[in-house]
């Protein structure tokens, strides 16, 4: 071989390796194996929390915490789409909320291809069980308030203080019920039995979900209802739960569920409130005001206003 040809032959030589050595540098920097390989390593818990009152896009107006399923949904979509998560903790400390609000999670919950294990720490009562119930495996901290299955549709009767301050409150309307629930009047006979419909209505299912979803009959689930509250050594006691424990336990559930076997990591997903939220709120808080009664007095903050039924 020439000398020129033995030159030329290193040089490519050389350069190959070079190329090979950049390479493997550049696969350790962007994950080892899982460059070359889209296979996930799947050894990770996606932990979500579910904190505060569950409604719709009140957060960042009034300044309380507001749980939507838009940012549920959203956060379960990003542990869905990561490769390595192979199970998800939603971890609950929420007193609940909207009737409807707590069904969508409830929903997605249980739409999640990934198994999803719900940890009840503080507080997972009503609105917030109800979503809870659709999970593969729900743990509670023994000291934890647990259920509450029930529903509320809260009114006040200022007609006497209006009357006591010279106050002469009043409306114009069509429609014989248009105002019911206005505050400087009692509802009559009429409208207490509607709005008493609405809510055995809701509360029926509601019954109806948690058996379904707990695996539990109907007769048995309306008996420990109620709107009762029971700690979580209790709830486990009448089936609402699986098991008590603290976070390990409900994360090394959540990773046997997966199919993880020995240690396993966490990521953490929060997604927070946008601006989309922040405008859901103010176009839903200017909706509420237009025209009287429940319309008029649909309005989140104050205990003086009527309110949906809702799951408290």
């Amino acid at each position: 071989m020439k000398k020129n040809s033995k030159i030329v032959l290193g040089i490519l030589v050389g350069g190959s390796l070079l190329v090979i050595a950049l390479l493997v540098a550049t696969v350790s920097l962007l994950g080892g194996s899982n460059f070359l390989n889209s296979a996930p390593n799947g050894d990770t818990v996606a932990v979500i929390p579910l904190q505060g009152e569950i409604g719709y896009g009140s957060s960042g107006v009034s300044g309380e915490t507001i749980v939507t399923p838009e940012n549920v949904k959203d956060a379960l979509n990003q542990a869905e789409s990561d490769g390595t998560v192979s199970s998800i903790l939603i971890k609950i400390n929420s007193p609940g909320g909207s009737p409807v609000a707590s069904e969508e999670i409830m929903n997605a919950i249980n739409e999640s291809k990934k198994p999803v294990v719900v940890w009840i720490g503080d507080t997972g009562a009503s609105g917030a069980y109800l979503a809870a119930s659709s999970a593969d495996d729900i743990i509670a901290s023994p000291s934890s308030m647990v259920g509450s299955i029930g529903v509320i549709m809260g009114l006040t009767d200022l007609s006497k203080y209006y009357e006591n301050n010279g106050i002469n409150k009043y409306s114009i309307k069509a429609g014989e019920y248009k105002d019911m629930g206005s505050d400087y009047r009692n509802l009559t006979t009429n409208e207490t039995n509607m709005l008493q419909g609405m809510v055995n209505e809701d509360y029926a299912h509601f019954i109806d979900i948690v058996a379904v979803n707990r695996n539990l009959t109907v007769n048995y689930t309306q008996s420990i209802a109620e709107g009762k509250i029971y700690t979580g050594t209790q709830a486990k006691n009448l089936k609402l739960v699986n098991d008590t424990g603290g976070e390990k336990q409900a994360l090394d559930a959540a990773a046997k569920l997966g199919g993880i076997t020995g240690s396993y990591n966490t990521i953490d997903i929060n997604p927070s409130s946008g601006l989309l939220d922040i405008l859901n709120s103010m176009s839903s808080r200017i909706a509420y005001s237009i025209g009287l009664g429940i319309g008029n007095n649909l309005k989140n903050g104050t205990d003086n206003d009527l309110k949906l039924p809702s799951i408290y």
